[in-house]
């Protein structure tokens, strides 16, 4: 049965590293690259769904191409097929924006303790086995040769940026985006406190990431 809204995840703001915590999101001068988020959908039965971005930024290239917006029909397995009969796993999109991150509040961790500290990370923040492997398979080349990583799963940071749209809308809707910064000493930074809501009904999930510099 259809929730009359739809329930959101975003995990804990943070701020850029030894800056002062932010109690908002600021511009920054200096452009960053939005990474790989990818976007899944997982209907309780076939349907047609549209999906735009509102982005504050550049796109630098999505798949399939979004045009003026993304239109699939999406089964219960995540399968999307577009108006041409082409199949796809998620949609994807890549884009420059000048956010400032919050990383005032996560993790710093060993490159060597990567692997496992995102499996339990993105465990807790609601993303299944396969999206969660996914999402490693693409960060951790650049991150487990660190000495370490700082890490922080954003918010209203990301979301303000990137606004998405999704008809009809999902019962539950989890965005997980990292900003995380390599380090080369350890740092003491307050934990983030990571949880996620039962995915009920149409549920659409995206992940994503942004290295700091």
């Amino acid at each position: 049965m259809k929730k009359h809204f739809a329930k959101q995840i975003f995990a804990a703001a943070l701020a850029i590293g030894f800056v002062c915590g932010l109690s908002a999101c600021r511009e920054r001068e200096e452009e960053q690259l939005s990474l790989k988020p990818v976007i899944y959908l997982y209907p309780e039965e076939e349907t047609d769904v549209s999906v735009t971005l509102a982005y504050d930024g550049t796109l630098t290239c999505t798949y399939p191409n979004y045009k003026t917006g993304w239109h699939v029909s999406a089964k219960p397995d995540g399968t999307l097929t577009d108006e041409d009969g082409q199949t796809y796993n998620y949609l994807y999109w890549e884009g420059t924006d000048s956010a400032e991150y919050d990383l005032s509040h996560g993790f710093c961790v060993a490159g060597s303790d990567t692997a496992a500290f995102l499996e339990n990370a993105l465990r807790d923040l609601g993303l299944t086995r396969k999206e969660a492997n996914e999402f490693i398979v693409y960060w951790l080349p650049q991150m487990q040769k660190n000495p370490y990583n700082l890490i922080a799963f954003q918010s209203d940071c990301y979301t303000q940026v990137a606004q998405l749209d999704i008809s009809p809308a999902p019962d539950t809707l989890l965005r997980v985006f990292m900003a995380w910064k390599p380090l080369e000493e350890k740092v003491d930074i307050p934990a983030q406190t990571l949880t996620a809501p039962a995915r009920d009904g149409f549920t659409a999930v995206e992940w994503g990431g942004s290295r700091i510099n």
